[in-house]
């Protein structure tokens, strides 16, 4: 069994980003809520406890039941989770009175176990707003900074050690050396987790799973949909049963280029044109929820009539990836959904078919790492992201046949821009989005009324957080000429230069 990291989610921000770390070390890891902890077995080498926007002060902080891992497996306190494991076994943390915010150097007093090979006055980044003022007995403190005494701590007797800053983002120039430490030199780990075992393990458990039974796959032209039918494929072979719907909202002359480089992989794919039914579905919605979930529908209904259509189909392949299926198990509940995407784990009960998702452990660079390991056609494998419900959540507003055509035509030169100009790889996703708006112009002697585009380029690793790019002045204003000279109806171009958070990538 693959050993592991498990990681126990107190709610932070950066939580995603110390399983991002570890991954990159080739350490497989998963993250659970502090309240859902998974059986604690052999293959589990280490546990990490996250930060967390709570105090442990506050009237019901989160508290995990650590009787089975705190002394009996190597424990690493991160933030909220070293504040913790002070405050609740007999020391003491109250309001910071001085600043434990942004950058801070380390004055190293136990250069063994967490720090080994650590410079002294190394940078970390501090945030948060309680300190630990008194440690328990049997806590020794391992490292300082100006502002705060205990930085660092271990537990003599146990193989426990505390942090109060975060080695997982960037601001901590030796955060992934440290990290380094925990897994291999503390834990044991041996850092086996690569694409190549990961594709050998996951066809090992789905030939398992599946046997000799019919699996079908929607297949969106992405890269994790491509990517789970690779795996299917090499898994079952011809029991795979591949359906790439064309709901009438991909970008220009998709249908038949994907389908195209579908039929050079090997796979059994059949095509449904469903245009017609889509347009039908949303006419007249412009509400962002509502048309997501009329395109959600719309979708399963062409989808199962064409499954069907396959005689003896058991199982539903999903391209979800670890991103979504954390998001779904979140200690931050339902509020915190900031818009619906596809069901983790979940079908209408209609549809009768169990559910396989090789891709549910995999961060989407992890997804393209197997994907290149797999000898995927890099014109998918590169391929941006691109949202499921398509250009709906491009076009502000209600939906037509003609909205859709005009930003097709816009994106394509948008998109092909980029990629003339050798600048769409240094890109993470790029768009074009309609707006709601009309703007004055004036074309030749005559002054226009018509419509305003945006377009929107960021760059990421996996889409939690994202920058705008600084595209080449230069490229912005041919792009825009173009987009004006040949697309009739748009008069106006602006560019996006918001970054996630406080925005997000999609405009709906």
């Amino acid at each position: 069994m693959q050993e592991q990291i498990l990681i126990l989610d107190f709610g932070s921000q950066y939580t995603q980003l110390i399983a991002r770390r570890l991954r990159e070390l080739n350490v497989y890891c998963e993250i659970h809520p502090y309240n859902k902890i998974p059986a604690i077995d052999s293959h589990i080498k280490g546990v990490i406890l996250s930060g967390s926007p709570h105090s442990v002060r506050e009237e019901n902080p989160p508290q995990p039941d650590l009787s089975k891992i705190k002394g009996h497996l190597p424990l690493l306190g991160v933030c909220y989770g070293a504040q913790y494991l002070a405050h609740f076994f007999g020391g003491e943390v109250g309001k910071s009175n001085s600043r434990e915010y942004g950058r801070a150097h380390l004055q190293i007093s136990d250069a063994t176990g967490l720090f080994e090979g650590v410079n002294q006055d190394s940078q970390v980044w501090m945030s948060h707003g309680d300190t630990i003022l008194r440690l328990p007995d049997q806590y020794t403190i391992t490292a300082s900074t100006h502002d705060v005494k205990v930085a660092a701590y271990k537990v003599n007797g146990e193989n426990t050690h505390a942090i109060q800053f975060h080695p997982e983002v960037y601001h901590t120039t030796e955060g992934l050396q440290i990290l380094k430490n925990f897994v291999f030199g503390i834990c044991g780990c041996k850092g086996d987790w690569t694409p190549a075992s990961f594709i050998e393990t996951t066809i090992q458990e789905l030939k398992e799973k599946i046997k000799d039974e019919v699996v079908i796959l929607g297949l969106s032209g992405g890269v994790d949909s491509s990517v789970a039918a690779m795996l299917l494929h090499k898994a079952i072979g011809k029991n795979l049963y591949c359906i790439f719907v064309d709901n009438g909202l991909l970008r220009k002359n998709e249908f038949e280029s994907v389908l195209d480089s579908y039929q050079h992989m090997g796979l059994n794919v059949k095509g449904v044109d469903a245009k017609s039914r889509f347009y039908t579905a949303l006419a007249g919605e412009s509400d962002p929820e509502k048309k997501r979930k009329i395109i959600g529908k719309t979708f399963i209904d062409v989808f199962d009539a064409e499954s069907h259509l396959v005689n003896n189909a058991k199982w539903l392949a999903q391209g979800t990836i670890y991103p979504d299926v954390i998001e779904s198990v979140s200690v931050k509940g339902p509020s915190a959904t900031i818009k619906s995407h596809h069901n983790v784990g979940g079908l209408p009960d209609f549809m009768k078919l169990q559910v396989v998702e090789p891709l549910r452990s995999l961060f989407k660079d992890e997804v393209r790492r197997v994907g290149r390991e797999l000898g995927l056609d890099e014109n998918i494998l590169n391929r941006h992201p691109f949202p499921g419900p398509g250009l709906a959540i491009r076009i502000l507003g209600d939906i037509t046949e003609e909205k859709v055509h005009l930003i097709q035509e816009v994106d394509y030169i948008f998109i092909e821009g980029l990629k003339k100009h050798n600048l769409y790889n240094s890109v993470w996703q790029a768009g074009s989005i309609l707006l709601p708006v009309q703007s004055v112009g004036v074309m030749g002697d005559e002054r226009t009324y018509e419509r305003v585009v945006a377009l929107r380029a960021v760059s990421s690793t996996d889409g939690m957080t994202a920058d705008w790019v600084h595209l080449p002045y230069e490229f912005l204003a041919k792009t825009s000429n173009e987009i004006i000279n040949k697309v009739r109806g748009v008069n106006r171009v602006v560019y996006d230069i918001s970054s996630k958070p406080p925005a997000t990538i999609e405009w709906e």
